[in-house]
């Protein structure tokens, strides 16, 4: 009777596999891929004119022109370096009113109420008050980027410090370790998962910031492109630069969210 070598029975019993789970992210392509191959169908059919909506190759060779001359990477860069500033002064500003409120009733009450009502202030109605302040350079739009990373980090962080656990604050009563101490070594690691997705959804709303920013006083950047897109009637340009703001967007967001499970590992 015929045996089995061991390589051989492994890959029967399925050890030597690779396991699907590691494919996974690949089902997040699947609908992005069928919307472009029904973007290419309607436009080819006829059902959207070129000049209304170009086909997506038309739309790569753009963005591939623009990478080739170099001219893409200077709008790109300078739209990258002003989302990271404004994120880390929004996130900085967030963790300071954050733990203030957090920590304490009184100034939750002083300030709460109205940075609740700020947050509700659409991006647009903030530009001609930011140009007014601080003028059409860069300083108008890392602030405006910053007010929009600002609000989530506040709100989750604020959240966070209030709904640590009583248990975890009677433990630390009992042993008497200090104000700042507890602080330490309970407070802000319960609040710390609440702070990370507050600086994750900052940073999707800075990407929503600087297109307002870019769009009305700028002579670089993504939105810049955007809308010289518009001015020069190039649906292709116009297209690549929100093709542009999406996958910068959603890699940042892979960034964020691989540090969060590295930070916050237990959960």
């Amino acid at each position: 009777m015929a045996t089995v070598d061991e390589p051989n029975r492994r890959w029967l019993d399925g050890e030597s596999l690779p396991s699907i789970d590691r494919f996974r992210w690949l089902l997040g392509l699947v609908v992005p891929a069928i919307l472009v191959v029904v973007w290419h169908v309607l436009v080819t059919v006829g059902v959207f004119a070129p000049h209304q909506l170009p086909e997506p190759l038309a739309v790569a060779g753009t963005l591939y022109g623009m990478a080739a001359s170099g001219e893409l990477w200077g709008h790109v860069s300078i739209t990258v370096r002003r989302v990271a500033l404004g994120v880390l002064l929004g996130v900085i500003v967030g963790i300071v009113f954050g733990t203030a409120t957090g920590l304490f009733g009184l100034v939750s009450d002083l300030f709460d109420p109205l940075l609740q009502s700020m947050k509700n202030i659409p991006s647009l109605a903030w530009v001609p008050l930011f140009l007014l302040w601080f003028g059409i350079g860069e300083g108008s739009k890392v602030a405006l980027i910053a007010l929009g990373a600002f609000f989530p980090v506040y709100l989750s962080l604020s959240t966070g410090i209030r709904d640590v656990d009583d248990e975890l604050l009677e433990v630390v009563e009992v042993y008497d370790v200090g104000r700042l101490e507890a602080l330490r070594r309970v407070v802000f690691p319960a609040a710390l998962p609440s702070l990370l997705v507050g600086i994750r959804g900052g940073v999707g709303l800075a990407w929503m910031f600087v297109v307002a920013a870019e769009l009305i006083a700028a002579s670089q950047g993504i939105g810049f492109l955007l809308s010289d897109g518009r001015v020069l009637s190039r649906p292709d340009i116009i297209i690549g630069s929100i093709l542009l703001f999406a996958f910068l967007g959603n890699l940042s967001d892979l960034g964020v969210k691989a540090i969060q499970r590295r930070v916050v590992y237990w959960r």
